[in-house]
């Protein structure tokens, strides 16, 4: 009886053209388009790959152990160093994932955060509680920004 009923309802939804998809070779990039700044053996401090840069989870590690206010803006600080490297900045950030050790310091971290943000070019951004790598970091953040 379900299947019929899926039958059914599969069988009047509109049927939509699908455009084959041909990607020129010029199009077409390989390993050599992209570039990492500050590679390590276990990460980069960012990647970089057409106008985009992807920069790793960034943690205080001066302020380690200390404030949620200190240890963001350590990172912002650390952030804007990454995209002034890559030719860019805050204002051209598109996505930012922040890891927070303990949810109720979303407040305190927030503070810092609006501050920072460019007004005009708040990115995509979600912010979560997560266990992190070591009980003295309590705020993580990774950004991704166009060139």
């Amino acid at each position: 009886m379900l299947a019929k009923k899926i039958e059914k309802v599969t069988s009047s939804v509109k049927k939509i053209p699908v455009k084959k998809l041909v990607v020129s070779k010029s199009a077409h990039s390989d390993i050599s388009d992209i570039r990492r700044l500050n590679p390590g053996p276990r990460l980069s401090d960012a990647v970089i790959f057409g106008n985009m840069i992807y920069l790793a989870g960034k943690v205080a590690h001066k302020n380690k152990g200390k404030s949620v206010t200190l240890q963001t803006k350590e990172i912002l600080a650390a952030i804007d160093a990454t995209l002034k490297q890559a030719g860019t900045n805050k204002s051209r950030l598109i996505t930012a994932n922040i890891w927070l050790a303990n949810y109720t310091t979303a407040p305190e971290m927030n503070a810092v955060w609006d501050k920072w943000v460019s007004k005009d070019n708040a990115p995509a951004r979600a912010t979560v509680e997560s266990k992190l790598l070591d009980p003295g970091y309590t705020v993580e953040i990774m950004v991704t920004a166009a060139l």
